[in-house]
């Protein structure tokens, strides 16, 4: 009976998709949720690091294609190279999500409130209030975020291409604290905004209004009787997770690239942004801006397809029954 309950038979088939902010049990949803993505992320951080790699290799160096990287990364450092920096990723990822799932589905209501009165199509409400919440709370969960990725991204090229070498890190911060100040944990800090939250927003945008159409497509639309399946929910769910990771990849990897090469370099380095974009184009070209694109469009598409399934699935775990 709490079953039927929770997917709410005589509400629209997209609401019984969707489980709003208010019917979870939040100490769950953040402690199973906490277990869930460490998992998700233990099996795609390898992506991350021959993403991270590729782009910021000197021309020297630099691997043709992803599978070269990953190649040459087995044959040097062997599987404990594709988790350098994990430990370091993993401490800072449950804070993140917590302040980023808050953000994002506290915001996703009031946007959806904010954007009804206006009489747009369901896909184009859906785009805007997942566009919106997605930039909240990327934007929200930033100061936590970028700290852990200065540090977890020096762990990554640590002793590769000209890159020094740490123990760890502790190591890695206290370097950074005692040369530049707090302030050098929030290296790139402008550019993660300007990459992660609109990459968070083309995401979360494009995710939402494909759910929509594809609904639509499958014949559910506004039908309050045929409500859908479970198998068919999580199809359509993970289908939207692929097109919003490729969407969003295309978008912001060259911000990315930016980004990263940015935040790796040390005080002997230094660079500005325009002096980066200079180096970027004088060693290849236009297409130095897309260095990593594979390996990030098949992070964020798996990351992104993963992740959605899996915490679509838990609020369904976390809902709570309407029963008393």
């Amino acid at each position: 009976m709490a079953s039927r309950e929770i997917a709410r038979p005589n509400a629209p088939s997209f609401d019984q998709t969707e489980i709003n902010w208010d019917k979870l049990d939040k100490t769950k949803l953040f402690v199973v949720g906490a277990g869930i993505f460490s998992g998700v992320t233990v099996a795609l951080y390898p992506l991350s690091v021959i993403k991270t790699r590729m782009q910021v290799a000197s021309s020297d160096v630099v691997q043709k294609n992803a599978f070269s990287a990953f190649r040459n990364m087995l044959k040097v450092d062997g599987i404990p190279g594709l988790y350098r920096g994990f430990g370091t990723v993993i401490t800072g990822a449950v804070p993140a999500r917590i302040i980023f799932l808050t953000s994002l589905e506290t915001t996703k209501v009031a946007s959806l409130n904010l954007v009804e009165p206006f009489k747009l199509s369901e896909p184009v409400q859906a785009a805007l209030a997942n566009g919106i919440a997605g930039m909240s709370a990327s934007l929200c969960s930033q100061a936590v975020f970028v700290p852990i990725d200065v540090v977890s991204q020096k762990l990554m090229v640590q002793g590769y291409s000209g890159f020094a070498k740490y123990n760890g890190g502790f190591d890695v911060a206290r370097k950074i604290i005692k040369s530049d100040g707090i302030r050098g944990l929030y290296r790139g800090f402008g550019l993660s905004v300007m990459t992660y939250s609109p990459s968070s927003a083309v995401w979360w945008a494009s995710y939402g209004s494909s759910q929509r159409v594809i609904w639509r497509l499958l014949g559910h639309g506004n039908d309050k009787e045929n409500v859908p399946s479970q198998s068919k929910i999580v199809c359509v769910q993970a289908t939207g997770g692929i097109i919003a990771g490729a969407v969003a990849s295309c978008v912001t990897t060259p911000l990315d690239t930016i980004k990263t090469r940015l935040q790796v370099m040390d005080n002997m380095q230094k660079q500005n942004v325009r002096q980066v974009i200079k180096r970027l184009i004088a060693e290849d070209g236009w297409k130095g801006f897309y260095r990593g694109l594979g390996p990030r469009f098949v992070s964020m598409s798996a990351w992104g397809t993963t992740m959605i399934v899996a915490y679509e699935y838990l609020k369904r775990l976390c809902a709570v029954s309407e029963e008393t």
